[in-house]
């Protein structure tokens, strides 16, 4: 018997309508299926993703899976502080500080101290730092393109609209 989590959506389509379970019995016991056991592909095709990555990146660029995250972040949103960098990339303060510490030290980055709060630092992508960027990006974009092969381009829309409500529903478990 499944638990209900506090705030689910009564009338939500899923868990209750789902086709597919993530439980079956042996021997009278319910055990998990990973073949339809959603964490379970989430954790592996993310492992995977990332082993290979940080293995690509630390031979050619002298940099893990997490500095990569953090400068695309950077990228993404120039002049933020690490805090920002842990929000929306969902790493935890000592590996976004780690990150940027080994990223100032490569000479990828500028900061200054943050005017609101001088316990904080906003941080931004230098010339070199970008130039980094637009090699790595093309590595994580071609990576992206072996992931999606021969994946049908209306499965992939329904499966990144899925990820989207799954990324919201993950902050209220």
């Amino acid at each position: 018997m499944r638990e209900k989590l506090q705030g689910a959506e009564p009338d939500a389509i899923c868990p209750e309508a789902r086709i597919s379970h993530p439980t079956t019995l042996r021997d009278g016991v319910e055990i998990l299926d990973i073949t339809n056991y959603i964490p379970f592909f989430l954790s592996s095709i993310n492992n995977a993703l990332s082993r290979g990555a940080s293995a690509i990146y630390r031979e050619r660029f002298g940099i893990g899976i997490t500095e990569w995250r953090t400068i695309a972040m950077l990228a993404i949103e120039p002049e933020i502080t690490a805090a920002r960098i842990c929000e929306v990339v969902n790493l935890d303060k000592a590996a976004a500080s780690r990150a940027l510490a080994t990223l100032d030290e490569m000479g990828l980055l500028g900061s200054v101290t943050s005017e609101k709060d001088p316990r904080k630092r906003i941080w931004w992508l230098n010339d070199k730092g970008y130039e980094l960027h637009a090699t790595v990006i093309r590595i994580a974009l071609a990576r992206e393109d072996a992931l999606i092969k021969g994946v049908d381009p209306q499965d992939l829309e329904a499966a990144i609209r899925a990820m989207r409500i799954m990324m919201r529903n993950v902050r209220t478990i």
